[in-house]
């Protein structure tokens, strides 16, 4: 990865998942309900003040479409956190460290195809790329997910519950 830097919160990756991601992505293509989210990301990470504002931008674009979407649906997760901003004692400092930047799109898109390809899919779904938003945010989307209202655990639970009857 010569010329890249490394993301910051890469140390969340664990080192099964670490040793699936050094292969190179196969070319996989995107679910319809995949490439929306897809688009949706790409077009609100340059808005983006900080990583955690990045991963708050994922969970808008996921909430919205496919499997994932219907979870989070289904555990009330609205578009705007329970918690304000206010607790934030100068809201002119970003919160969450510095944007991970435009590449972190196709970061994800590429770890989304490799989660794809190991449970051997024909394309990428949304829970693939809810997938590589955990690998690639870690706390920070879990962050998230509590200011909604609910957890990692009970999304997983909940996409498992719909992964079942889809």
């Amino acid at each position: 990865m010569e010329g890249k830097r490394a993301l910051p919160v890469e140390r969340h990756r664990n080192r099964r998942t670490e040793a699936h991601l050094t292969n190179e992505a196969p070319h996989l293509p995107l679910s319809q309900d995949a490439a929306l989210v897809m688009a949706l990301a790409g077009t609100a990470m340059p808005f983006a003040h900080s990583a955690e504002d990045e991963a708050e931008r994922w969970l808008r674009a996921l909430r919205l479409q496919g499997r994932v979407g219907t979870a989070l649906q289904a555990l009330g997760v609205g578009e705007a956190p329970l918690m304000t901003g206010s607790e934030r004692a100068r809201p002119e400092t970003p919160v969450g460290g510095t944007p991970l930047g435009p590449d972190v799109v196709e970061d994800v898109a590429s770890r989304a195809r490799k989660f794809a390809a190991s449970r051997e899919a024909n394309t990428v779904g949304t829970a693939d790329v809810l997938f590589a938003v955990l690998d690639v945010y870690g706390q920070l989307f879990d962050r998230a997910l509590y200011l909604r209202g609910t957890s990692r655990d009970e999304l997983l639970e909940r996409l498992s519950l719909v992964e079942s009857r889809g």
